[in-house]
């Protein structure tokens, strides 16, 4: 409990920082969240369309790009979030000094780590929300289902964060990020639902992907942009919740420790 008490709204501040630094080079950072999604549609939802045509979800048929839409928006999700909390942490912590810089202030270390994730889950939600725009435009989602998907990728990216602030409490160097990179973001990114149905899978592949915290962001995203409701989402919710309270409290306390050894 004595770590939470010193959780104050000086976390915000350190949100703040990382905002200002973002928006510095907003450019840079808006453009490439905006064209990926275009060429994924483009290379796999219009290539890989053709030869699969359409395909079964939840007794349902899709076309293959509306199919693959909401996982790119998972997925960017995910990697934002897990990329900021990873390497642009450890950035701030290791090279750059930063983060000695603001606990010298009035600012606490729960408050430094607890602005790390919160800005984390930001930018999951900032490019997530421009993936979703272009899926929008294209016509690849269903309203009014589309519009919780920003709560969701929200509450995902703050999981990701919190997973991610865990790596980096342990991670002795910066190559060291390949590790989780290979061994679960990969993993993740391939067999959550993503680019395919997970009822293609045998029954212990089903059982793995459910233990994958992507499988249920995808699973929420698209159902919701499907405009459809299932039992599983309500779980999933659960899941993420769950997961996301245990890895908080796991990365203010293993992130503290580091700090202060």
């Amino acid at each position: 409990m004595s770590m939470l008490s010193n959780i104050s709204w000086n976390s915000l501040q350190v949100w703040r920082r990382n905002r200002d630094v973002f928006f510095t080079t907003w450019k840079t950072n808006f453009i490439p969240p905006f064209l990926e999604p275009i060429l994924y549609l483009t290379a796999m939802g219009l290539g890989f369309g053709v030869l699969i045509g359409q395909v079964e979800y939840q007794g349902n048929l899709y076309d293959y790009a509306k199919f693959l839409a909401p996982g790119l928006i998972a997925i960017s999700i995910m990697y934002s979030a897990f990329f900021e909390c990873t390497y642009g942490s450890f950035v701030r912590m290791h090279y750059q000094k930063t983060f000695d810089a603001i606990i010298a202030t009035p600012v606490s270390i729960e408050d430094v780590i607890v602005g790390e994730m919160l800005w984390g889950a930001t930018k999951a939600f900032l490019n997530s929300t421009i993936v979703l725009a272009v899926i929008v435009v294209a016509g690849l989602a269903d309203f009014p289902g589309v519009l919780l998907v920003p709560a969701v990728a929200f509450l995902g990216g703050l999981m990701f964060a919190a997973i991610a602030m865990v790596f980096t409490a342990i991670m002795p160097n910066i190559d060291s990020f390949n590790y989780p990179f290979f061994l679960l973001i990969t993993p993740m990114f391939l067999f959550s639902g993503t680019f395919f149905p997970l009822s293609v899978l045998p029954a212990w592949g089903q059982d793995l992907a459910q233990l994958m915290p992507l499988t249920h962001v995808t699973t929420i995203i698209r159902d919701f942009s499907f405009d459809t409701y299932e039992l599983m989402d309500l779980l999933g919710l659960v899941y993420i919740l769950i997961l996301t309270a245990i890895m908080f409290l796991l990365a203010i306390k293993m992130m503290r420790k580091r700090l202060i050894s």
